[in-house]
Parts: C-alpha cells; structure tokens; sequence
C-alpha cells in the first residue's frame, strides 16, 4: 500500500494550528527556542509568559539528589484509537481519542495528547537523552500531569513507534491515517518506576502546579527514527531551571 493510500488527509490545517498555538502560547506573542523570541526572553515577550521568568518551579530540571519513596502506581489505563498527528510549529503532537487515562492515587486523568522534545527537556545526572515524549493528562479538577517517556538510541526500529516517525508532518499539517489504530501503552517501557516532582508547562506560558512523573527506564528507537524527528526539529527542548529547593521522589 503507497504512502499517499495510507493518508487520509494531509491539510495545511490553519484553524487547528491557530488554536493549538493560542492555547499554548496565549493570542499575542511569537515564541521561539533561540534568538531574540528565544527561551532566555520568553519572560519579557508577552505579559501572560512572565510566569517563565519569575516562576519558582518551572521546568525542566536536572534530577538528581532524590528521595526514595514508596510512591503509588502509574496505572495506565490507555485504550487504542485514532490519533491525529499534528506539527504545530513547534513540535510534533499527536493527539489521542477520548478514553484513555492514567489512575495515580485513586485520582483519574485523562490522556489528551503526547509530543517530542529534542534532546530531552529533563536531564538525569546532568546527562540529556536523546529525545522525550510527553504524555499530558488533565484531571477532573484542571489539574495537569504529565509523564515523561525517555528515548534512546537502539539497534532496532521501534515497531510499536513507527506509525508516529514515518507519518511526521510538516510545518501547518495535520495527519491521520487509514486504518491505524494506535495504543498508547504499546509506547511505555516495561518497567513503570519514575520520578516525581512539581514544575510547569516547558512551553510559554510556563504554568505552573503541574505534577510531573519521569519514566526511569528509557524508550530505545532507532538511529533512523531519532533522526527523522530531527529532521523536522532539531532542537526544541527548553533550558534546565532552578531547582529551587523542590524535592526530587524516586519511586522505590
């Protein structure tokens, strides 16, 4: 079956591309990762960002220095679906169906989408992987959680990720395609201990109250699929921040 059976559509979605950008980044200022609309001027682009210069746990962070703790279960509760894979300008998100959800403490949130970071935004040991997918949940409450998958560099190609890497869009695109079913829980490691702490949305406008949980054992993809994003983003990922006396859990 050809590349152009398998899409169902492929549009330079600009509606959808104005929305996502608006909720992420508010509807007056442009944001880049470098230069003068770069991460170290997010702060001072737009009053609605000022959370990214003046916040006291932002994101990303180096994590080291943890505390063991007995720390409850990732429950993924994740069912297959559509997705629909979108470039917003700044990375790749691909945003899932209604159903799925992650259970953590008794409390429910739901899965609304996962997108990429090259290298990763999160740092262990002062040390970067290769790229990150973040899972962004919302609770009933408002509430954010997020997981952060690590992505390494294997010998093999991922099968269970290739649907996303051999789909990528363009800048303003939007993909689904025919007959893939995609399940979210076929993406995770096997082993589910992590890190926990509270941060911020990595991305303007930097709010914050968001409860992040980091995967410990990494995502292997292969040299071709790391390199394909990259092709596509080279670098999105957003400067290490203060740490600021956070505590750091380790799940034992």
């Amino acid at each position: 079956m050809t590349y152009q059976k398998l899409i169902r559509r492929v549009t330079f979605a600009c509606l959808a591309l104005c929305a996502t950008l608006a909720n992420a980044q508010g509807p007056h200022a442009h944001w880049e990762y470098k230069g003068k609309h770069g991460a170290a001027h997010w702060g001072a682009l737009d009053t609605g960002f000022e959370t990214c210069a003046r916040g006291s746990t932002q994101s990303p962070i180096d994590i080291r220095k943890t505390v063991k703790e007995a720390l409850p279960a990732l429950d993924f509760q994740y069912a297959a679906g559509a997705p629909t894979i979108v470039n917003n300008g700044h990375t790749v998100q691909v945003n899932v169906p209604a159903g799925s959800k992650l259970v953590v403490d008794g409390k429910a949130l739901e899965l609304l989408q996962f997108h990429f970071h090259t290298p990763s935004e999160e740092a262990l040991g002062g040390k970067r992987a290769a790229m990150v997918a973040h899972f962004v949940h919302k609770g009933e409450d408002g509430g954010l959680g997020v997981v952060a998958v690590l992505l390494q560099p294997g010998s093999k190609k991922n099968e269970a990720w290739e649907p996303i890497f051999a789909h990528l869009p363009r800048v303003g695109e939007q993909v689904t395609v025919d007959g893939l079913s995609l399940q979210p829980a076929a993406l995770l490691p096997e082993k589910r201990g992590y890190y926990s702490f509270a941060g911020s949305l990595t991305t303007p406008p930097c709010s914050e109250g968001v409860q992040w949980m980091v995967l410990k054992e990494p995502v292997k993809l292969s040299a071709q699929q790391i390199k394909a994003f990259r092709k596509v983003y080279s670098a999105n990922a957003r400067p290490l921040q203060p740490l600021n006396g956070r505590v750091i859990k380790e799940s034992t």
